[in-house]
């Protein structure tokens, strides 16, 4: 008997607005965790796995005579080419990078001019 006129009593405050419904509270919050993981994705993890891809691309397409910058802070150029490392020179210098050291091609090889018939 008690806890049929309690739960009237609930049901009647519910009416007027004084006992939030429990689940539309936790769809709120879920909703609001959503918004906020898509707004993390677009502005922290999009533009770094954007940028990662674009420094593959370029140190794919290195070639003998583009000057780099490693990760160490080492600005040379390129003289040799193997499957998984570089040859620089830098300065008097001659060293052996792997390619995942590379941190920025910070200048292009001039290609020579095609002659046009």
């Amino acid at each position: 008997m008690m806890s049929h006129g309690f739960d009237v009593m609930l049901a009647q405050a519910a009416a007027q607005g004084g006992v939030p419904d429990p689940r539309a509270q936790l769809v709120q919050t879920l909703g609001m965790f959503a918004i906020m993981g898509v707004l993390f994705y677009f502005a922290l993890f999009r533009p770094q796995k954007l940028k990662a891809k674009e420094l593959e691309d370029r140190i794919k397409s290195l070639k003998p005579g583009d000057k780099i910058l490693t990760n160490g802070g080492i600005v040379g150029t390129i003289v040799n080419i193997r499957e998984k490392t570089l040859s620089v020179r830098s300065e008097e210098t001659k060293i052996e990078v792997l390619k995942s050291a590379v941190s920025d091609v910070t200048e292009r090889r001039a290609e020579p001019a095609e002659s046009r018939p």
